[in-house]
């Protein structure tokens, strides 16, 4: 706020000058008292001026008693999850209640790098939605894969003075931070320079090992599992995310762990959601309302998804119905059994109605991050899967989240020493292959869960470094999906006996697209019923999103990478083949 601002407010507030608006007959809810109170609630200029006296005002809007409560804060989220650009996520979020959010691009800068960081600040700029960043601190996430880009303490030190740069995105690396690696510290220290936070990524880190990352200045983390060891986060002085994404869904099982004591130190976040997860459920709205319906206080819930996200990360003017604040807001009937807006507005103008975005947010053509598809060499004989042995290691998919078992199998093999698929097994073929760089590198392991009876699905979205990874029962049809990926520039896409089954371009560095909300939700919709019903993909598991994150080497158990089977709790590559 400047001077000129703070003098308007003040007059708008004495009654000198008439306020553009005021909301009567409100409910407000007070997150700082956790109350809520009658009032008229005047505003100007985007800014909250008050709620007690006689003021005038331009124009009035009558709350009939409804509750008005704060915009919800998305305190982690990656856009490039929705598969929409920006302007698109805006649209689509805003009806939901959520008016600000703390993105971090680091999916967009895995594909390419600075370009990529560039691009979202551009076209989030404008919109409605307040985007703000955090500059991502792991490209690529490990030395183990190899992604499009490499951002070191550098490249961080150009862009971390933006103020709309928050710091540094989830610090994933923590053997790099237990080690105190060097060049990890100088990342750290450009956040550390500037007072800025430092996001966590630290599942099941606990004891002398938290109390390091900790230590590190790290301040939050969403990859909590269990209640204890939220609570353990947040004794050693951590903000714990509540996260409810499309393929990670941990509210429910850390509510156990929220107490009145704790309360302030937990925020609500998204993480990865999908387009149709927003339109049938909600975004923050569906996870706080998940909260309350399972017994958590609904102005708890609701300080955690407003006012402690903005006291983490210091977004002092909003988060709270106060003079002074931005007038970012939802009106709606209930509380007491979850959150669905029926007015939202922002900086005091209606945002949406009744789920319908009534604010559009411009469009921002992408430059310079789109055709990202560098495979060289490409056939079928890089999908040869020879193990040593019949007993082998297979990746097991843990429906619910991107944890994954480390299983063991007995398979078959023919004379020359290569898989064969058994009709009986639910065990299926993986492959990643390097698309940045043409490295020609590809690799093979062996998943089980996922269901699939014949035919392959194949995605450039592959968490962190973003390689095309395809899964099947055949290696004929894993080709044609690899090549329609490479021909397309990116997306999802599916074959059976030789068919094309549907496919999902995103020509925004194959993570987005630039295509409407609705159409890509038509389209992911039509993916997933045909890969239940033509290709029998367990309907327990998100077909696509649950396949993007078996090349994730960050999170346990096994997982697969560009340069093989990856091992994440002793941090090395290993063997498919289990020597007797």
């Amino acid at each position: 706020m400047n001077k000129e601002t703070a003098s308007k407010l003040i007059d708008a507030a004495m009654g000198r000058i008439p306020c553009d608006t005021v909301i009567r007959n409100a409910n407000v809810v007070d997150v700082c008292s956790k109350t809520t109170f009658s009032a008229d609630v005047y505003i100007i200029d985007g800014l909250i001026v008050g709620f007690d006296g006689d003021r005038k005002a331009k124009e009035e809007y009558d709350a009939a008693g409804r509750y008005l409560l704060p915009g919800l804060i998305d305190a982690h989220c990656h856009i490039e999850s929705s598969h929409l650009s920006p302007s698109e996520f805006s649209d689509a979020v805003v009806p939901c209640g959520t008016t600000s959010v703390i993105a971090d691009p680091h999916e967009i800068c895995n594909v390419t790098g600075l370009d990529g960081m560039d691009y979202m600040l551009k076209a989030s700029e404008n919109t409605p939605l307040s985007v703000f960043l955090m500059f991502p601190s792991c490209v690529p996430a490990t030395p183990f894969e190899h992604s499009g880009a490499i951002l070191n303490a550098e490249e961080i030190e150009k862009y971390i003075d933006n103020p709309r740069i928050l710091g540094l995105g989830e610090m994933m690396n923590y053997p790099g931070v237990a080690a105190a690696n060097p060049a990890v510290m100088d990342k750290l220290a450009a956040a550390y320079k500037r007072k800025k936070n430092i996001d966590g990524h630290a599942p099941s880190i606990k004891g002398a090992a938290l109390d390091g990352y900790v230590a590190a200045g790290i301040t939050t983390d969403h990859e909590c599992e269990t209640p204890e060891e939220l609570q353990d986060k947040v004794r050693k002085g951590m903000y714990v995310m509540l996260r409810e994404g499309t393929a990670c869904r941990n509210v429910l099982p850390l509510l156990p762990g929220v107490t009145d004591g704790n309360s302030s130190r937990i925020l609500f976040c998204t993480d990865d959601r999908q387009p149709q997860s927003i339109v049938r459920d909600g975004h923050v709205n569906y996870g706080v309302s998940l909260a309350i319906r399972n017994g958590l206080d609904p102005i708890t819930a609701i300080s955690m998804a407003t006012l402690n996200a903005a006291m983490c990360y210091g977004l002092s003017d909003r988060g709270m119905i106060a003079p002074g604040k931005r007038a970012d807001f939802i009106i709606t009937s209930s509380i007491v059994d979850g959150i669905k807006p029926e007015q939202v507005f922002i900086l005091g103008k209606k945002a949406a109605e009744n789920g319908k975005i009534i604010m559009k947010a411009p469009h921002t053509t992408p430059e310079n991050v789109s055709g990202r598809m560098n495979v060289k060499d490409f056939a079928e004989k890089k999908l040869s899967l020879r193990p040593g042995s019949d007993h082998v290691r297979v990746i097991d998919i843990i429906p619910g989240g991107v944890v994954t078992g480390s299983g063991d199998a007995y398979i078959h093999r023919d004379k020359d020493g290569e898989w064969i698929h058994d009709d009986t097994a639910d065990i299926l073929k993986l492959a990643v292959i390097e698309r940045h760089h043409g490295t020609g590198n590809a690799a093979t392991a062996l998943i089980r869960g996922y269901g699939m009876k014949h035919g392959a699905v194949a995605t450039s979205i592959a968490h962190d470094s973003h390689n095309i990874i395809v899964i099947g029962d055949n290696d004929s049809d894993m080709v044609l999906a690899v090549n329609k990926l490479i021909e397309t520039g990116g997306g999802i896409t599916m074959f059976k006996d030789g068919k094309e089954l549907g496919t999902h371009r995103l020509e925004i560095a194959g993570l987005m697209t630039d295509l409407p909300l609705e159409e890509v939700t038509e389209c992911l919709d039509q993916l997933h019923e045909t890969a239940e019903r033509e290709l029998g993909v367990n309907r327990n598991i998100d077909p696509f999103m649950t396949l993007c994150f078996m090349a994730l080497p960050v999170i346990p158990s096994l997982k697969l990478t560009d340069c093989g089977l990856f091992d994440v709790n002793s941090f090395a590559f290993t063997d498919i083949a289990i020597k007797e």
